[in-house]
């Protein structure tokens, strides 16, 4: 609101007091919204979004946006003040880039419980699991686990943030951080929503599940400034976008009727929410589901879970003893298959689309420790099948060396 008050023309000040005062609010709740104007007006002037003008412009305007922020542009959280000022902290040229911004938003938004509690009941699993393998003791087992927890990416670089910015900002204070990682940890593993919910055993809380990736989808595209929007992080923001819209599209197409009320009734929002794009219609989103559907594969090939792989392409001749034959013959020859930033890399994803028969053929490089790039798995994508199932439908043709 801030913001729109202080894009129009005049002096915002006198319109944001009419705003705060010529309201049915009780008078304490009145000064408890001007306090709260006060202090979001001088997180927006500390972070360069707003400037005090000398002069008034030929408007009136007093105060104006340094930026030129996208239309939608809306700090619609608690800490989206923080978040923009903590974006500054990141390196744009770094690999991870994309995904850091993706932590520093998700460390702003409400904690989904049953999630985190499912993230971190898996990790200690696993770690018993470790530990038992290794032969630690009962108690020190017991002991460790209490360490684990669901992942915090950028725990510490953020916490110094927060506690940095809550001095010149005490109002955040009342809204604390809480870094985690959903949307990353379901891109990092290139999981779709089915998997994810699979992989947590969230089947019960699928509703939830499903309302925290609108909300990330929602802060991540309204809240990051266009020109702090990489390449990859357009791309992730299509992917989870198009992602929630497949398996519920009336939750996006509320907050668009929300948002124009005017451009749309009641009975049109409820016929485009009945009406779920193909999936294939939105490319930027469809080649980041590609990507993931085949990385997801690399992955997999490189904890040698052979059987998982031949579950996902039996149908179409893979199953786990050829894959077993192939990942067999890479192992003869190197020691490691990446699985990092580099790995993930545009470079080593090559698609070719060919529209015309209804599918595009990809190959996916793998990382090998020596650079060779030579080995890989082909594929080839069912755009009808993928429109008819709403997710990229991948069958593949050949693992192995070029």
């Amino acid at each position: 609101m801030l913001l729109s008050v202080i894009a129009r023309p005049g002096n915002a000040f006198e319109a944001m007091r009419r705003l705060l005062e010529d309201n049915h609010e009780p008078r304490k709740q009145q000064l408890r919204h001007i306090r709260r104007a006060i202090a979001i007006y001088r997180s927006l002037l500390d972070g360069g979004i707003v400037e005090k003008l000398d002069e008034p412009d030929a408007t009136g305007r007093i105060v104006r946006l340094t930026v030129d922020l996208q239309q939608d542009f809306a700090l619609n959280q608690p800490l989206s003040t923080f978040a923009l000022a903590a974006f500054e902290l990141l390196d744009p040229e770094s690999p991870s880039y994309a995904l850091d911004m993706v932590s520093v938003v998700e460390s702003t938004l409400d904690d989904p419980r049953q999630i985190l509690a499912a993230q971190q009941n898996k990790a200690r699993g696993e770690a018993v699991a470790a530990m038992k393998a290794d032969g630690v003791e009962y108690e020190e087992r017991m002991e460790r686990l209490q360490d684990i927890t669901y992942p915090k990416p950028l725990e510490e670089l953020l916490f110094h943030a927060y506690n940095t910015y809550r001095k010149s900002h005490p109002w955040v204070g009342d809204h604390p951080l809480s870094p985690k990682s959903v949307i990353r940890d379901m891109y990092e593993r290139a999981l779709s929503f089915t998997e994810l919910v699979s992989h947590y055993e969230l089947a019960r809380t699928e509703g939830i599940v499903l309302r925290y990736l609108a909300s990330a989808y929602k802060a991540l595209d309204h809240t990051v400034p266009d020109d702090l929007k990489s390449e990859d992080l357009e791309d992730l923001i299509a992917w989870l976008g198009e992602m929630v819209r497949q398996v519920d599209s009336s939750l996006l197409d509320e907050w668009e009727q929300l948002a124009n009320p005017a451009e749309m009734t009641a009975e049109e929002a409820q016929e485009k929410a009945d009406e779920v794009k193909p999936v294939t219609a939105n490319a930027r989103a469809f080649r980041v589901l590609v990507r993931n559907a085949m990385f997801r594969r690399v992955e997999l090939a490189a904890l040698d879970q052979v059987e998982e792989l031949g579950e996902m392409d039996a149908e179409s001749g893979w199953d786990a003893d050829a894959w077993g034959e192939a990942m067999d013959k890479y192992w003869d020859e190197y020691e490691d298959l990446g699985t990092g930033p580099d790995a993930r890399g545009p470079k080593l994803l090559l698609i070719e689309e060919q529209p015309q028969n209804g599918l595009w053929r990809v190959r996916q490089i793998f990382h090998d420790p020596n650079g060779d790039h030579d080995w890989g798995i082909s594929a080839e994508v069912d755009l009808t099948a993928s429109d008819a199932e709403g997710r990229a439908i991948v069958r593949v043709t050949d693992v192995g060396q070029l």
